[in-house]
């Protein structure tokens, strides 16, 4: 038997389960005759999935494909971009080689070449070993104006490409984890968009949402109850947006106040914002009050940054908004808590 012939792939521990059977009776010609062609070449490269088996030019990494060719019978080391990569000897025949991309093959610059050795000879093929889609961790400033350059962070930045709302917008500068964009007009509550060639990831936030961006937006003031300076708005020792977060050290039940300069929120469905709490006690919780005592709202959080929504139909969906105050209320003699990304969510 010369060649696999599967148009329709099962799941695949059911491919595994087949191609063993097949590939367990490939040892000799279907004439009897045992070896390899000898002739060596790489025909094409199929992803192994469900449906018509098409070729490709690039591949994902954890994912199966299907070498084909001639005379890969005897095949000793198979690599993508220079990454040796293994595979299962029993899933070879002299015309398929059935094998999985390895999570951590590289794909910045890269050969994109797959390389397949032999014991008669080695291949190169023309295949590129795509990054994974891009991860959007966030992007700084949210509230930029028209003109200003903003920063996203993230991953798999690879060659990308950047869209406001629908709006192509040109990459300054790129790094595999940070790159650098122009905001264009008219882009509030419009969303960032990275593309690379594995697909597109959109910012979480809407462009002009943030309380708090590295800076209080539209501060009219913040202070601790009990008048201590310990509230940090550059806390940057940890963060998850943008270069810093805000660091409230609270004794046991006190609390802090932030005015800030009155905003429409009437497009808005929710108040969100990101908490940590640097102590592991179970009990660590904050209490958000809106509208002047008249909605408390108590959230327990952990020793890992969880992104927290409080959607205004709980606090008595308003139009405006002016004022946060919070209480730590942990019941175990004071926490430090930590507080980024805040803003609003769109409806």
């Amino acid at each position: 038997m010369k060649n696999i012939k599967i148009k329709y792939l099962l799941p695949f521990f059911a491919i595994a389960a087949l191609a063993l059977g097949i590939f367990s009776s490939c040892d000799s010609d279907s004439d009897g005759s045992s070896g390899s062609s000898g002739t060596l070449s790489i025909t094409s490269v199929v992803k192994a999935e469900p449906g018509d088996l098409v070729p490709v030019t690039q591949g994902d990494p954890k994912n199966y494909y299907i070498i084909r060719g001639t005379g890969l019978a005897f095949v000793q080391k198979i690599y993508f971009n220079d990454f040796d990569t293994y595979f299962n000897p029993v899933l070879v025949t002299d015309t398929e080689i059935f094998v999985l991309i390895d999570e951590k093959t590289p794909y910045a610059n890269s050969s994109n070449k797959l390389k397949v050795v032999t014991k008669n000879g080695t291949i190169l093929y023309d295949f590129i070993t795509k990054p994974p889609t891009p991860r959007f961790d966030s992007f700084n400033s949210i509230n930029a104006a028209e003109g200003e350059v903003v920063t996203v962070y993230g991953d798999y930045f690879l060659n990308p490409l950047v869209k406001v709302g629908t709006v192509d917008v040109p990459v300054i500068s790129s790094t595999l984890t940070q790159l650098k964009f122009k905001m264009p007009a008219n882009a509030t509550d419009k969303y960032v968009t990275v593309t690379n060639i594995s697909g597109s990831t959109v910012s979480a936030e809407a462009i002009g949402s943030a309380l708090y961006d590295d800076a209080l937006q539209g501060d009219a003031g913040h202070w601790m109850w009990n008048g201590a300076d310990s509230f940090d708005t550059s806390f940057k020792d940890d963060k998850v947006q943008g270069e810093a977060a805000i660091k409230f050290v609270f004794g046991g039940w006190n609390g802090a106040d932030m005015k800030f300069n009155s905003r429409n929120v009437s497009k808005y469905k929710a108040f969100r914002v990101k908490v940590k709490s640097v102590s592991t006690n179970t009990a660590a919780s904050v209490i958000f009050v809106f509208g002047g005592w008249a909605y408390q709202i108590k959230k327990t959080i952990t020793d890992k940054w969880t992104t927290i929504e409080i959607p205004f139909s709980d606090i008595g969906n308003p139009t405006t908004f002016d004022q946060l105050t919070l209480q730590e209320s942990g019941s175990f003699g004071g926490n430090t808590i930590l507080m980024d990304d805040m803003g609003f969510v769109l409806k």
